[in-house]
């Protein structure tokens, strides 16, 4: 296959801290519990480090906006460590804007808020998930309602922008606890909002606890009437839905998660971490990283994951060690992906996006738009096909059918 190697490389990147104090009863992310003393989170940071400089020497981050170090927990890597890998993004990709940590508040500590600023982060997104006690407890989170209006406090005192992250339809969630929870987080004055329904994964200590149970407290009706309360109370306090499960103040949207859901080239680094790059972006990954297999004929777009374990990424950080799992669009499944996830997006579809796809699908592209129009899940909002109130509560709905547009497997292969 031809080497085409201009055009856009990776827009945004994503660094994967796979370790925590323990794990959350809901939690099936890549991350295990791992005691603040073990050597290994400072080594797998090294790691991390190494392969950045190696991605920046290949000239894939160059072009980045944005940078997100997510987890697990990045916090319980310490001051010390966090802040030198904060560093290292900052000196692989100088044109990120904006610099996102996630955060527990049991471990964000006054140190490493000031270690995280003083490296170059700019924002930090704070897992509170709830202030009750009681649905804290039962989530398996290690803070407590007090502390997380402390640290979140702490962080917003910073300067640095802050995020929360709040659960509904949990359990022992009421209407009024929830209805708390809300006004507890816009009276810390933080700019932006992301709220989630609970989702109880296969294999968590959540269903295990629940698994003979019907949950009536995570139905479908609880979980919509929670995210129809959120929204009234957070869009009457000033921030603005802009995504399904995100409002923020004007100016704070979280431009990283932007990127995922515009269709920007993205690159993850870390166990577990995912990218999507361009062929351009892929082909060149390949020439640090020949193990990865030759994209199909046909191919636009390569999206892979880290199937690296965390000790042999810590051991041998080299991009050519990394094992994956990957999948290869092509040009008409990366629209109609571009599609399902544009239709998460309070501006809508965007036109030339709309006018792309109806050259791929034609009247099929016309006949689902007038489907998704008649059944309320698509409104005309200046200009632009957006996602209804229907839309966002019944997404699963609006999204397939949007992907459903493209026709065939996904390739995939794994190396």
């Amino acid at each position: 296959m031809p080497r085409d190697l201009g055009g856009p490389m990776v827009s945004a990147l994503y660094l994967h801290i796979p370790f925590c104090a323990r794990k959350c009863a809901y939690c099936d992310f890549p991350s295990w519990a791992t005691p603040v003393a073990d050597p290994l989170m400072a080594a797998y940071a090294r790691a991390l480090e190494a392969q950045l400089a190696e991605a920046a020497a290949l000239g894939l981050v160059e072009g980045c906006g944005t940078a997100y170090v997510g987890g697990g927990t990045p916090t319980l890597l310490g001051e010390k460590d966090l802040g030198s890998l904060v560093s290292a993004v900052r000196s692989a990709a100088p044109g990120v804007t904006e610099l996102s940590c996630e955060a527990n508040p049991d471990s964000l500590a006054d140190g490493v808020i000031y270690a995280l600023r003083a490296a170059g982060a700019t924002r930090l997104s704070v897992g509170v998930q709830s202030l009750d006690d009681g649905e804290l407890a039962e989530l398996g989170r290690l803070h407590d309602a007090a502390c997380a209006r402390d640290r979140v406090a702490a962080a917003v005192g910073s300067g640095l922008d802050v995020s929360v992250d709040l659960m509904c339809a949990t359990p022992g969630q009421t209407d009024g606890s929830w209805r708390r929870t809300l006004e507890g987080a816009l009276a810390l004055g933080v700019g932006h909002v992301s709220v989630y329904p609970l989702q109880i994964e296969e294999g968590t200590a959540l269903d295990r606890r629940y698994a003979d149970d019907p949950c009536p407290w995570n139905s479908d009706e609880v979980q919509a009437a929670r995210m129809s309360d959120a929204q009234v109370m957070l869009e009457g306090s000033g921030l603005a839905r802009y995504e399904v499960a995100s409002y923020a103040v004007a100016g704070k949207r979280c431009r990283h998660n932007m990127a995922y859901w515009t269709g920007a080239p993205y690159l993850g680094l870390g166990t577990g971490a995912s990218s999507m790059l361009s062929l351009n972006g892929y082909l060149r990954l390949c020439d640090a990283a020949p193990q990865l297999p030759m994209p199909p004929e046909g191919t636009v777009r390569a999206r892979f994951t880290v199937t690296t374990g965390r000790r042999a990424l810590a051991a041998d950080p080299r991009l050519a060690a990394l094992s994956a799992s990957l999948e290869f669009l092509t040009g008409a499944q990366a629209v109609a992906e571009d599609l399902m996830l544009g239709a998460r997006l309070v501006d809508g579809l965007d036109p030339a996006l709309v006018s792309r796809a109806r050259g791929l699908f034609g009247a099929r592209l016309d006949d689902t738009l007038a489907d998704l129009l008649s059944r309320g899940l698509l409104a005309e909002r200046g200009g632009r096909l957006a996602p209804t109130k229907s839309g966002w509560l019944l997404g699963n709905e609006l999204y397939g059918a949007l992907w459903d547009l493209a026709s065939g497997e996904v390739a995939s292969a794994s190396c």
